[in-house]
């Protein structure tokens, strides 16, 4: 995707990656972690959110507005890119804490879609299974793993 984003700083280890909003809030630490799902080697659960400098955990529910949505979005879709690079065995699974986020997911989705789908295939969770990713469903989830 040819969107302007924030450079990261990662860690295949743990894996997380971290960047920095920047914006009329001032600068707002942003975390994306992809935490391997209990009992399976290659799903991973991608978690996002504002980093809670007093626990260290990631606050999912927080709304920061800083006018650079489009931005932190690019950004977390290359940190995607970056941990699939490292790991082209992983399936990411993700959703949004909220159903207004988990829409706004379907919409970049949607919107950069021909970008994405020459990298992922990318599925829906709708109605209790999965099924290839379409456009205007009100996916409850979303799983990508490379092509």
């Amino acid at each position: 995707m040819r969107l302007e984003r924030y450079n990261f700083r990662w860690s295949l280890e743990f894996p997380q990656y971290e960047f920095e909003s920047i914006g009329p809030k001032g600068r707002i630490v942003k975390v994306v972690r992809f935490n391997r799902m209990k009992g399976s080697k290659d799903l991973y659960n991608l978690a996002f959110g504002d980093l809670d400098k007093s626990t260290g955990e990631i606050d999912d529910f927080v709304t920061s507005d800083n006018n650079d949505r489009e931005k932190v979005l690019a950004t977390v879709a290359d940190t995607v890119i970056n941990f699939t690079q490292q790991k082209p065995e992983a399936s990411i699974f993700a959703t949004g804490s909220t159903g207004a986020r988990t829409r706004l997911y379907r919409i970049g989705i949607f919107l950069h879609w021909r970008e994405i789908s020459a990298i992922f295939c990318v599925w829906g969770f709708i109605d209790g299974k999965w099924e290839f990713f379409q456009p205007n469903k009100p996916y409850e989830a979303f799983l990508v793993k490379r092509q």
